[in-house]
């Protein structure tokens, strides 16, 4: 039997995923993270993007979107407390394009009064929101 460790993804509405993991990959400010079994104790800010969950005797690995948020990696438990969480089948194309389109449109109007980093954040979440869905499309 493969090695595991206890995973954990909340956001402030609910519990998305708790359970036993044999890896978690996800998106980590300098990059990529891999968390396997026994990793050293972590505590670091997470951007956008897919969280995918090994679980063992599943095929197919779980996959979460976060909008950012943090992990922690102790030993035998990984928590991601995430801004906000969506489950990877209850991922929305449509409604991430249209996002996309929208913060794409503010931040190309330049004499528009807005909040820049607010409408930049909005357009990395969406972008990051359609990999996932990318991703999730190719495993089928």
């Amino acid at each position: 039997m493969a090695m595991t460790v206890h995973v954990d993804i909340v956001s402030a509405e609910e519990q998305i995923f708790s359970g036993l993991a044999e890896f978690v990959a996800l998106p980590g400010e300098a990059g990529e993270l891999g968390i396997l079994p026994g990793h050293m104790p972590l505590m670091t800010r997470i951007k956008p993007g897919a969280v995918r969950v090994k679980v063992p005797n599943q095929a197919e690995e779980e996959l979460v979107f976060v909008a950012g948020g943090i992990l922690e990696v102790q030993p035998g438990l990984v928590t991601v407390l995430a801004d906000t969480a969506i489950r990877g089948k209850d991922l929305d194309e449509a409604k991430a394009l249209d996002a996309k389109r929208r913060a794409e449109e503010v931040l190309s109007n330049q004499s528009a009064q807005l909040d820049y980093a607010k409408a930049q954040a909005e357009l990395t979440e969406a972008i990051a929101q359609i990999a996932a869905i990318q991703k999730l499309r190719k495993r089928h």
